[in-house]
């Protein structure tokens, strides 16, 4: 099972950035290993002070409840199952989209959590990031 090498989150980030700038949007991005220990982060000119905390936060989400945070929202709304679960770990839960699962077959390895944008822009540049990391 792969690790999610510096190597890795260098691509990783590379990627997600390539995306950001495409669509206008400077963004944070934090890439995390299985353990939701950080591995690579950059802050893109002109990002958000506050996406710094969130992206990281974004990536620890989706590595230690193992699905994206886009997920996580729809489990985590009054009256379903995760419902409260943002209040949890330090405050540190996610419940927006953001935050993706690197996956290695079924196995979880890592996540990367992008912050800057709309929830749609932090989901499709987060998507470019776990692309690169599907395709090496």
């Amino acid at each position: 099972m792969p690790d999610v090498t510096l190597e890795t989150a260098r691509r990783i980030l590379t990627a997600a950035e390539e995306e950001a700038a495409e669509i206008g949007v400077p963004m944070c991005v934090a890439v995390v290993d299985r353990g939701a220990n950080l591995v690579g982060f950059h802050r893109m000119d002109g990002a958000l002070l506050a996406s710094v905390d969130i992206a990281q936060n974004k990536a620890y989400s989706a590595a230690s409840l193992q699905l994206s945070t886009a997920e996580l929202s729809e489990v985590a709304q009054p009256g379903e199952s995760l419902y409260g679960i943002h209040v949890t770990n330090g405050g540190r839960i996610v419940v927006f989209g953001g935050g993706v699962p690197l996956r290695d077959g079924d196995e979880v390895v890592g996540a990367v959590g992008v912050s800057g944008g709309s929830v749609d822009e932090d989901v499709t540049v987060a998507r470019a990031g776990v692309d690169a990391f599907d395709a090496a």
